[in-house]
């Protein structure tokens, strides 16, 4: 059962889209509120024209310096972060404003989190365009989260590398781990490790142990580990012998630790009815081999998931949909799923 008094960050994501009416769609779930106590970060003034043009109910507002004398069990409250002129914001339009002022928000998200005045962040959707024409140097969340709690300080990090995460997208129906994230395609070889994969599928049992022991499984998971090829390069037919060279050495690596594990598995089957019911985590080795069967399975529940980090962070699995911007119909479902989700983890936490 999760504890009304945790504290959740819930950050607006880009004010031109349905980041704000999400988040205020997601303060009134009676499911929300019986996790924790909603603090939804961003401008207070986008929050009250996105509440005044659909009609919902408005959070009290509080200053950033308040956000650790919050009492446990209270409703929840707008926490104002005041970084964007909510009379420049267009519905359905994203900027270099709308995306220097998600950033600043997510950031101040983080440093509460480090700090402990917060106990976990839930991310609304960004604008990667909007970052990039603010100059912010970072592809997306995942990324900034393993820079800024390396660094806390100033950005790029000064001495230290940064966290060692992985992105994990889970649902009730699948869960995969990504070794690689945000780079091209043909970038994907070339990054490929044993080192690194070992360590992933590690993480990968380590979370879903974690939330199987949370809903009362006691069984160890069973993780399948994806091929790069055609046929898992059918013995290197089909390839150029990274299956032999990284992923079989990481997948007998993680045996000898103790895991479960099957693979390499040839990518176009490894999805099926009947694998999914044998796997409880995949390991995919790039970004699209692990989303396109989330998200054709789970699109509105799907949660993401930062493994890695000291703090809990999870997102909704969906983006901005600046077409649906203040319109009243945009689904909170998986902002809901992300912060029952976040809860869970600081559940579990040791």
């Amino acid at each position: 059962m999760s504890d009304p008094g945790t504290k959740l960050a819930i950050t607006m994501g880009d004010a031109g889209g349905i980041g704000p009416e999400v988040a205020l769609r997601v303060w009134q779930r009676p499911e929300v509120r019986a996790s924790g106590v909603p603090l939804l970060m961003g401008d207070a003034a986008v929050f009250a024209r996105v509440a005044k043009a659909l009609g919902l109910p408005l959070p009290p507002t509080i200053a950033l310096d308040q956000i650790a004398t919050v009492a446990a069990h209270a409703a929840g409250y707008i926490v104002d972060c005041g970084n964007v002129n909510a009379d420049d914001v267009t519905p359905g339009r994203y900027s270099a404003a709308t995306g220097r002022a998600s950033y600043e928000t997510v950031c101040t998200a983080i440093d509460a989190a480090l700090r402990g005045d917060v106990d976990a962040i839930i991310t609304g959707p960004i604008q990667k365009e909007a970052w990039m024409q603010a100059g912010i140097d970072f592809p997306g969340h995942t990324e900034l989260l393993a820079a800024r709690v390396a660094c806390p300080g100033d950005l790029p990090s000064q001495g230290g590398g940064p966290a060692d995460v992985r992105m994990m997208l889970a649902s009730d129906t699948i869960a995969c781990v990504l070794e690689t994230i945000h780079v091209p395609l043909a970038d994907v070889p070339g990054m490929l490790d044993p080192v690194s994969l070992a360590r992933t599928i590690a993480m990968a049992g380590d979370a879903i142990t974690k939330r199987n022991v949370h809903r009362g499984s006691l069984l160890p998971p069973r993780i399948g580990v994806c091929g790069l090829n055609p046929h898992a390069g059918e013995h290197g037919m089909f390839s150029h012998g990274e299956e032999e060279r990284v992923v079989v050495p990481a997948i007998d690596a993680a045996r000898r630790a103790g895991w479960d594990v099957v693979g390499p598995l040839p990518p176009d089957t490894a999805f099926t009815p009947a694998m999914r019911a044998r796997i409880d985590v995949y390991v995919c080795l790039y970004h699209d081999q692990g989303l396109i069967p989330l998200k054709a399975l789970s699109f509105d529940d799907a949660v993401n998931v930062t493994l890695g980090l000291p703090i809990v962070r999870t997102s909704v699995d969906h983006g901005t949909a600046m077409d649906l911007a203040w319109q009243g119909t945009a689904s909170c479902e998986s902002m809901v799923a992300a912060i029952r989700f976040a809860a869970e983890l600081v559940e579990s936490a040791p």
